[in-house]
């Protein structure tokens, strides 16, 4: 496999979870690595927390809103050099997820993040990238994005389902110049999007799902492969959850 040394990384959504294990560990494999997310103390904490080689750097962003997302990647570009990895793994998600209990504010929060804070993102990066011929995109995406099943809720599934064309329908287009974009979709991980679950998870159910670091590994496979390849989509999910 190729390395990823001294590649600029900026990993949204990279204070917690998914996000931060995926910037961990990209970041111990040589990579220089900045993480954004809303909350900055949030962030503050995630690089504190990182006990690898170098450091994560660390930058405030709201995905939703484009001029904040132009300034942390200027930013990023301008303190590590040119971005080779984005990893969008900024996501929400709401209690009241049924067509009857949500609130129509919380369906256009939902899409902003996760659906349009995405499109924003890759927006922001794909110039340079299409300028240097080369780039590697990973959309942290959910089975929800495969499959609008009710444990997600309505929300939620349709903005994953937007990321999923979204990374699909790029990855055909940026191809030419040289881009891969991979959606990643995990099943159920323990991460503390599942406060946002309607119901209390039990430890015991939380000792089924994958792990953050599941997912990071799987990425970091992906992104050392060499140019030549592409993996368009992949789905990692706990052995005894069902997929159908």
């Amino acid at each position: 496999m190729n390395k990823i040394e001294n590649q600029t990384v900026f990993v949204a959504g990279g204070a917690t979870g998914i996000g931060e294990a995926i910037a961990a560990t990209l970041a111990k494999h040589g990579a220089q690595v900045a993480i954004g997310g809303r909350r900055v103390e949030k962030l503050e904490t995630a690089a504190k927390a990182y006990d690898g080689p170098g450091k994560l750097l660390i930058h405030p962003i709201d995905v939703a809103d484009r001029d904040s997302v132009q300034s942390a990647i200027t930013w990023c570009s301008e303190e590590l050099g040119p971005i080779g990895i984005l990893v969008n793994a900024a996501g929400v998600n709401i209690k009241d997820r049924t067509m009857a209990a949500m609130d129509p504010d919380d369906w256009d929060r939902v899409l902003r993040v996760n659906a349009t804070g995405a499109y924003n993102l890759m927006h922001a990066v794909l110039p340079s990238m299409r300028e240097r011929q080369t780039g590697t995109i990973i959309n942290v995406s959910s089975i929800a994005g495969k499959r609008a099943i009710e444990l997600g809720g309505i929300a939620y599934c349709a903005s994953k389902f937007a990321m999923t064309a979204l990374g699909t329908a790029a990855g055909q287009e940026e191809a030419a110049n040289g881009i891969r974009i991979t959606n990643v979709y995990p099943g159920e991980v323990d991460t503390p999007l599942l406060e946002q679950r309607p119901k209390p998870v039990s430890d015991e159910h939380r000792g089924r799902m994958l792990q953050a670091q599941d997912v990071a590994d799987m990425v970091l496979s992906i992104c050392c492969l060499p140019q030549r390849a592409h993996v368009p989509e992949i789905v990692i999910k706990p052995r005894t959850q069902a997929y159908f």
